[in-house]
């Protein structure tokens, strides 16, 4: 029996590999169709998962709208909504933000300093700790996190982004599945973020795909991957 939660990431990115532009800005470039394949991806999980950085760029998450999967959840005798988790390691936001009044259950994983700002305030339902020396979650204490996750009933669980937060669970080889949407856009620039940020791995233990299927709607592609059981991928050292 598995210890942590089934995981799927769910990403759009242009056709040069980006997911926001150089000022990191909202992406907004997906059409309807990859929303609807986004949102359906959704229903089919117990928690979404994404960090702060998404949270801050669009204020908001995804919640499920679609009357067919809310019926469908509701024959499956799940919520309507899944939880959306929100990994910070300050967990400073603006309780203004409209994620806050999204009517959608929230949960924070952060570290001890970042718990602190949210002792007795409604915003989040669940605040879980990872705690490091250095006060950031550090990626070694993820597949902890992820079984505890199991623990409070997230069976499968969508990652949504950003990068560094994928960087770390690839790094843990805690990533099952990967849906990719490929759309028409260029946007160039060192600075523009892409889908796995971190230090990055070696080309010889990087994290190897395997490909399920690949479905074209007019301009997008849709390609769905599993991860192959390699192992981790070893990081590449940073430059001093």
């Amino acid at each position: 029996m598995e210890k942590r939660p089934q995981t799927t990431l769910i990403l759009a990115m242009t056709a040069d590999g980006k997911i926001a532009d150089k000022q990191r800005s909202a992406a907004r470039f997906g059409s309807i169709a990859d929303k609807n394949h986004l949102e359906k991806q959704i229903a089919l999980a117990d928690g979404v998962i994404f960090g702060a950085g998404t949270l801050r760029a669009y204020g908001t998450s995804l919640s499920i709208t679609n009357p067919e999967l809310l019926q469908w959840r509701q024959e499956q005798q799940k919520p309507l909504q899944p939880v959306h988790i929100v990994g910070s390691a300050s967990g400073k936001f603006d309780s203004q933000l409209k994620f806050f009044s999204q009517p959608i259950p929230r949960w924070l994983i952060t570290t001890e300093i970042g718990a602190k700002l949210w002792q007795h305030k409604p915003e989040f339902e669940r605040v879980l700790v990872i705690e490091s020396p250095n006060t950031k979650p550090n990626p070694s204490h993820w597949e902890v996190t992820l079984n505890r996750l199991k623990q409070l009933g997230i069976n499968k669980l969508a990652i949504l982004g950003g990068g560094e937060l994928v960087a770390s669970l690839f790094q843990e080889n805690l990533i099952d599945e990967l849906w990719l949407t490929v759309c028409p856009l260029i946007l160039g620039g060192q600075n523009s973020p892409t889908p796995v940020a971190g230090i990055g791995f070696f080309q010889s233990q990087g994290i190897k795909l395997q490909l399920l299927e690949v479905i074209q709607i007019e301009q997008e592609v849709f390609l769905h991957y599993l991860t192959a059981e390699c192992g981790p991928g070893i990081p590449l050292e940073q430059n001093n």
